[in-house]
């Protein structure tokens, strides 16, 4: 019978075995999943709920009114999990009426609430708007006060210029105290996000610039999975996670041949894109990706760098152990 010892250390932790002579400790890799987004709702949402959404996955429709419960539950398959949700600038406008209550001091505190609710489980990432004139400050307010750990940010969503003076401030401040930034990259069903805003290509002007930074390309940028592979390869602290991919399994497969291809597997790092999809759905999905090539005679992803990416000790790889 196997249970896990109190604690863990870098992304490792130690599993105990009782075995009929004693107990037998071995440590095992620590599953961390780098991108999910928080619950809003503590307890049950409102009587009129966001609508679940029909344009995110092609083979589901995604309930948005997750609560802190379900939230715990999906997570119960990983051992980590880094959290956070995106921050908008506030508006009067009926047209952003979804954004309300979504500024960046409202967006953060619900994150490191739920980071106390799970402490020994979740790392959380702070989001602002680079346009907003306290974007710096909330930084040390959400890093400090709060103890978040690093940022998220979406250009496309939020409709900020990535390579802009106002971004590039985000950068420097979050290279100063060591912030990883998670970054959405690729495509969006939302009709006013800028697609150029998120595209990959981008990020090498950044990478260049703050060179120490790291940096996580969101969804291998999909659809152009190929533009990231060319960026991970070419920067040390530049990384990709692999949410968001799986339940499009043609286009799941041709990205993962091309990063094998261009040996950059082992940048890529686990993530679910819970809610729209679970860290379970996401790790039977990758485990899958072979499937359409094993039916048509295809090269194969190696099995081995499959498992590595689910037990990837990307914690340590942020500088977040």
């Amino acid at each position: 019978m196997d249970r896990q010892a109190p604690g863990s250390r870098g992304g490792m932790t130690t599993v105990v075995t009782e075995t009929p002579s004693g107990s037998l400790e071995k440590e095992v890799p620590v599953i961390v999943d780098v991108h999910t987004h928080a619950a809003y709702y503590r307890d049950a949402p409102p009587a009129a709920p966001a609508p679940d959404d029909t344009l995110m996955r092609p083979d589901k429709t995604v309930p948005l009114a997750a609560t802190w419960r379900d939230y715990a539950a999906a997570m119960e398959a990983v051992d980590r999990a880094i959290v956070f949700n995106i921050a908008y600038l506030p508006s009067a406008s009926d047209a952003d009426a979804i954004n309300r209550g979504r500024d960046a001091r409202t967006v953060n505190d619900n994150t490191a609430a739920l980071v106390r609710a799970h402490p020994d489980k979740l790392i959380g990432f702070l989001s602002v708007h680079p346009d907003a004139p306290d974007a710096l400050d909330e930084i040390e307010r959400a890093t400090g006060d709060l103890g978040l750990r690093g940022i998220k940010l979406g250009p496309n969503y939020q409709n900020f210029d990535p390579l802009g003076e106002a971004a590039f401030a985000v950068y420097r401040r979050a290279q100063e105290k060591g912030l990883p930034i998670l970054l959405h990259q690729g495509t969006s069903p939302v009709q006013f996000a800028d697609l150029d805003y998120a595209h990959p290509r981008h990020i090498d002007r950044v990478a260049m610039a703050f060179p120490r930074l790291k940096l996580i390309l969101a969804h291998m940028a999909h659809p152009w999975q190929a533009d990231c592979i060319c960026v991970i390869r070419k920067h040390p602290n530049v990384y990709a996670d692999i949410s968001a991919l799986f339940y499009r399994p043609w286009s799941h497969y041709t990205c993962m041949r091309l990063a094998t291809e261009w040996n950059v597997l082992h940048k890529l790092l686990f993530g679910s894109d819970y809610p729209v999809a679970t860290p379970a759905e996401t790790m039977a999905g990758l485990r899958s990706v072979n499937e359409p090539a094993a039916r048509a005679g295809l090269p194969l992803v190696p099995e081995d760098q499959i498992e590595a990416i689910i037990n990837r000790n990307s914690l340590e790889l942020l500088g977040l152990a």
